[in-house]
């Protein structure tokens, strides 16, 4: 049985009086400027982000700092992060001194973030090491198959993300085509699924364009007379490539590295998939705790600790790309 949304009657005022005021100020502006500019089309976009993202993230910070039972306020789901037998713990607190030498700290949660934190820092290694001399090369005006090697990028976008996954299970499992083409070979199977290596594989697969295509757009974007001066100035390729190239692109690759680390740390239908139940990510541990452990507050717990490293990312790439040049396709 799945835990019903149910909100404190205060929350549910807050959320109607929020969108009364919103409306109000909306028909006051309208009066005030006798008439509708053009900034206020934005605003069924603007009413879209206040339902559907503030509204939720709203509802996840309040189980994460609420009782489930009682509605009341409470810090347990964040320690139940940190102690994964927190509610053990308490447990044996509560049975008596005897029961003491039996209270241990769980690490569960804080070794898969890690893990995850790890995997996700590998995948961006990885797809910067192979995108940007993917984009670099799509970049080259010299070179007439950049835009055609744009479109072979883009198209396996076009195919569901669960579905590429999948494919993946036909050349990798034992009886799959890798395997089959190595047994004709006389070589012999390999293992190549349900380990961290097939999650690797498959998280690099599905977020390299994610890389590729901000670099490839501040690539774009370069003037190409910088590197013309550069080389009046007697500088060779590789100091050309050191001292502007690179400089110019690093919007690029901070944008793209914040594409691919963030869904890379919070992915679960890859390591399910290709890794076959034997690794778990952040991702997986958050769905289990609302849909198998029907654990609403220690889920949404999660779920912020996830917001704020998205958050701190997001700080990062504003830091670096202040005016948001990194990203899209050009």
């Amino acid at each position: 049985m799945y835990q019903t949304l149910t909100l404190p009657a205060w929350a549910v005022w807050a959320i109607a009086v929020a969108a009364a005021a919103f409306i109000a100020l909306c028909l006051v502006s309208i009066k005030r400027n006798g008439g509708v500019k053009r900034s206020y089309f934005a605003m069924p976009y603007t009413l879209w982000m206040i339902l559907f993202t503030l509204v939720p993230c709203v509802l996840i910070a309040y189980y994460a700092f609420t009782n489930g039972g009682t509605g009341a306020f409470t810090l347990d789901n964040f320690i139940n992060f940190w102690d994964s037998n927190h509610t053990v713990n308490q447990m044996y607190a509560e049975m008596g001194p005897e029961y003491e030498v039996l209270i241990t700290r769980g690490t569960v949660n804080i070794d898969i973030l890690i893990y995850s934190l790890w995997m996700a820092l590998l995948c961006t290694l990885i797809c910067l090491f192979l995108g940007y001399p993917a984009a670099l090369f799509m970049a080259d005006r010299e070179m007439r198959l950049g835009a055609t090697l744009v479109v072979l990028f883009i198209i396996p976008m076009w195919m569901n993300f669960l579905l590429r996954t999948i494919a993946w299970m036909s050349l990798l499992e034992d009886q799959g085509l890798i395997n089959s083409f190595l047994r004709a070979l006389g070589i012999g199977g390999v293992k190549l699924m349900y380990n961290d290596g097939a999650v690797l594989l498959g998280m690099v697969y599905n977020f390299l364009p994610f890389m590729v295509f901000p670099i490839y757009t501040s690539l774009n974007k370069m003037d190409v007379k910088l590197l013309e001066a550069a080389q009046d100035l007697g500088a060779n390729g590789p100091r050309t490539f050191v001292r502007v190239t690179l400089p110019l692109s690093l919007p690029g690759i901070i944008s793209g590295i914040t594409m691919v680390f963030m869904p890379s740390v919070t992915t679960f239908f890859i390591p399910r998939i290709l890794g076959g139940g034997h690794t778990m990510m952040f991702g997986d541990l958050i769905e289990s705790m609302f849909l198998t452990a029907n654990d609403w507050g220690v889920g949404s717990a999660l779920s912020l600790v996830m917001m704020l490293l998205i958050l701190l990312s997001l700080g990062v790439l504003r830091k670096a790309d202040p005016e948001g040049e990194g990203g899209g396709i050009a």
